[in-house]
């Protein structure tokens, strides 16, 4: 059970890492010259953050692979994973015109991010060797 939530966290990570590499490039190639500076910035932070927080899914896979066996780790993942669509997510639909309802969303994804670093040490400082 616990190594099928590891492989959930890899495939995450590595899904999100090819659409982090993928959006980067499309911003840096295809919206560079189309966008204002502020939405530009927008989806720069967007990238990011993609890349921070895919890291830390893989993290969180690593170590329920490694027996850190804790809903606290493996609620960071979810919640890392939530943040991950809500805060980039919604930066990046914001940033190619998306409806300014989204605006109010990135705010939860960040929620989201912080939630998840802080079940992460929750679950780090429970850890019994």
């Amino acid at each position: 059970m616990h190594l099928f939530s590891a492989k959930i966290f890899f495939l995450i990570a590595a899904a999100n890492g090819l659409l982090a590499v993928c959006l980067g490039a499309f911003g840096s190639h295809g919206l560079r010259d189309k966008l204002p500076e502020n939405l530009m910035q927008a989806w720069t932070t967007a990238v990011s953050y993609h890349f921070y927080h895919l890291l830390a899914v893989f993290a969180v896979g690593l170590l329920l692979q490694q027996g850190l066996h804790s809903r606290f780790i493996q609620s960071a993942g979810y919640v890392f994973s939530l943040g991950l669509v809500l805060f980039c997510g919604s930066l990046y639909l914001l940033a190619l015109g998306g409806p300014r309802w989204l605006g109010p969303i990135t705010p939860l994804g960040g929620l989201c991010f912080i939630a998840g670093w802080a079940l992460l040490f929750i679950g780090i400082l429970k850890w019994k060797q």
